[in-house]
């Protein structure tokens, strides 16, 4: 199975894993893997419960993830999962 991938300014060979999904359920909306995206591949949504506005993450544009993994190093919660594209 052949995946994309990329030479890093060394030259050594690296493959994106780009993301997959978000555990909402586990997601605490704190906001650091949207402020370290710079893709725009996350967007805040809103949860209504009994008058309490609980946010949480989820994925707008995974169309625009470049496989950095940004997101999910700076997620204290582990939320994310990602995987490479398969050719």
């Amino acid at each position: 199975m052949a995946y994309i991938t990329a030479l890093t300014k060394n030259k050594q060979e690296w493959t994106p894993q780009f993301i997959k999904s978000l555990d909402e359920e586990t997601c605490i909306g704190c906001g650091r893997c949207f402020k370290v995206c710079a893709h725009d591949v996350l967007a805040f949504e809103e949860l209504d419960e009994d008058d309490s506005a609980k946010m949480f993450m989820k994925i707008e544009n995974d169309g625009n993830c470049i496989g950095c993994q940004a997101c999910g190093r700076t997620c204290s919660k582990k939320c994310f999962t990602f995987e490479p594209v398969v050719l």
